[in-house]
């Protein structure tokens, strides 16, 4: 099964940029990652069919704990994020994907995966909060064993 996965975030914001740090990991391992940035509109650019997506970002919750992870698949993505836990960013990427889904079949077939990390400082900056960075290594490694 092909995978897309899609690195989000805005690495100028502290946490936010936790997708993207992440991605850049994965990607130096061989996988096809494409960095989004915050513009989830991208995808419509860049999809090629891929039969899995996983999309990875920073979330705003105080359900978990800041470098915690979560991770949704299918409609319990768009149903958990809605009521639950806030996207990182001002145009939730989640509505922006639901749109994407409507216009193009093939990615509203594709298997979709969401991988939030929790962030707990979104401010000016570049570097990531300890809770956050300590947790990195096994993010990555839950992301792997979902492509496989």
């Amino acid at each position: 099964m092909s995978t897309l996965i899609l690195a989000l975030g805005n690495e100028l914001m502290r946490d936010d940029g936790v997708g993207l740090k992440i991605g850049r990991i994965l990607a130096k391992k061989g996988y096809n990652v494409l960095e989004i940035g915050t513009d989830i509109f991208k995808l419509h650019r860049y999809y090629n069919g891929e039969n899995r997506i996983i999309i990875i970002d920073a979330i705003l919750t105080d359900k978990y704990k800041p470098g915690e992870m979560i991770h949704l698949k299918g409609e319990e993505i768009f149903e958990k994020l809605k009521a639950e836990i806030r996207s990182a960013h001002f145009m939730g990427a989640i509505d922006g994907l639901k749109l994407l889904m409507a216009l193009d079949e093939r990615l509203a077939k594709a298997e979709i995966h969401f991988v939030g990390v929790v962030a707990k400082e979104i401010d000016l900056g570049t570097e990531l909060s300890e809770e956050v960075k300590n947790n990195i290594h096994n993010i990555v490694d839950a992301v792997e064993k979902i492509v496989k």
